[in-house]
């Protein structure tokens, strides 16, 4: 199927989101960082990314506002997932790039739904 990465500080979180995707038959791929996700990303081309937005180094709306202006990672489309779940952080995620937003903890369906809209392009 597809190759997802996800880009998340949080182990258990990053447990729970493969727990999710694998099953469909996704390849899974992790950073647990900003800038790792960004050099991941630009090393593996992954067909959509699960980005967090609270993270130590660099927070996920910088990193997607960073993979947007590179050539090499600009049309991988991103996907917010976060507990950050006001209407300003949804929208400000949109406006940096993100197809969507979806909130921890995790709904399975939505979760897929929005992976699959974003593989549909």
């Amino acid at each position: 199927m597809a190759r997802i990465l996800i880009v998340d500080d949080s182990p258990a979180q990053v447990y729970s989101i493969k727990k999710i995707i694998e099953p469909e038959g996704h390849e899974v791929i992790t950073a647990e960082s900003g800038k790792s996700g960004i050099e991941t990303a630009k090393n593996t081309r992954p067909d959509v990314i699960l980005m967090d937005i609270v993270m130590p180094d660099m927070n996920g709306y910088t990193v997607t506002r960073k993979l947007r202006r590179d050539s090499a990672t600009k049309a991988i489309p991103v996907i917010f997932v976060s507990t950050k779940d006001n209407d300003f952080d949804r929208a400000w995620g949109m406006r940096q790039g993100a197809v969507a937003y979806v909130t921890k903890p995790v709904d399975s369906q939505e979760l897929l739904d929005a992976v699959q809209t974003a593989l549909a392009g």
